[in-house]
């Protein structure tokens, strides 16, 4: 099939760049949330889509900072508006407790290890930021408030945004990792493994790649505060990864928070109710303190 090219540029989508926003939705609690907003066209791919939750307009506000979330899911699967399994029935939920305590919070999609390998996923992420950027002003934010919060497989990559020498993570004032991995080259791994099927490939059969994956072979100095929470009991993401990173944050000069959590497995299973809103509340006003 053919079409004349003027034709082609009448039906193609507006680029996410220049599509208008859509309606906000008026939440409880002062919250406004934009939902399915496109950040980034990947030709051949779904579009990329993010949900804004924000503070509720005031005049005269100044812009407010911003959270750049990244769910987990073992690269393989998992959805933005997911935080983890503890947080789903919680009313407000956590993103909306986010934006009533005054700060934006931008849930992104990325491309899953089904549809593009690494460095895929991590691209997606630097695309959104820049997105982030250019629409800063309709949004309210201040972009150079930054913070990025990730969980498990999220929170990998999360550690990676904040590590990577790039325009867009340098803007980045902290990242938050909870229960992540931080070391690829260590996990084996079979050809149906996650580490594998994020690489498109067993980590050992490409140990170049695995290490560029790997938060704790990206330290650098002058990398933003981190803050690495890990379950000690933690069944499917060993604590030592956490442990790991932290040391070598530590050696490279850059502040960073390790809390290690004991009688916790992975995505805070085994943990009364009360600890777990005690974990996000502390994490929430660390992430306040840095984008400050």
């Amino acid at each position: 099939m053919t079409a004349p090219t003027g034709l082609r540029g009448l039906i193609a989508a507006p680029h996410p760049d220049e599509a208008p926003l859509p309606p906000a939705a008026h939440l409880d609690a002062g919250v406004r949330l934009l939902r399915g907003v496109p950040y980034a066209d990947v030709p051949g791919a779904r579009p990329l889509e993010l949900d804004l939750w924000l503070p509720d307009d005031a005049p005269g506000r100044p812009p407010v900072p911003l959270v750049l979330f990244v769910h987990g899911g073992a690269w393989r699967r998992g959805r933005r508006e997911d935080m983890g399994y503890r947080m789903r029935g919680w009313e407000p939920g956590p993103f909306a407790r986010i934006a009533a305590a005054g700060l934006a919070v931008a849930s992104v999609d990325y491309r899953l290890s089904g549809e593009a390998v690494f460095p895929a996923p991590l691209d997606d992420l630097r695309a959104a930021l820049r997105w982030l950027a250019l629409r800063s002003a309709e949004l309210g934010t201040d972009i150079d408030r930054t913070a990025v919060w990730g969980e498990s497989a999220g929170g990998h990559l999360a550690a990676l945004l904040a590590l990577t020498e790039s325009a867009g993570a340098a803007r980045l004032r902290g990242a938050v990792a909870w229960y992540a991995p931080s070391d690829l080259t260590r996990q084996a791994g079979d050809a149906d493994s996650p580490e594998a099927l994020l690489l498109g490939a067993a980590p050992a059969d490409v140990p170049r790649l695995a290490r560029e994956a790997s938060p704790v072979a990206q330290v650098r100095p002058g990398a933003p505060p981190f803050l690495l929470a890990h379950g000690e009991d933690d069944s499917m993401v060993d604590c030592d990864h956490s442990r790991a990173l932290a040391a070598r944050l530590e050696a490279a000069g850059v502040p960073v928070d390790l809390w290690t959590v004991p009688a916790a497995d992975h995505v805070w299973h085994g943990l009364p109710e009360a600890q777990v809103e005690h974990l996000f509340g502390r994490t929430l006003d660390w992430v306040r303190e840095v984008t400050r």
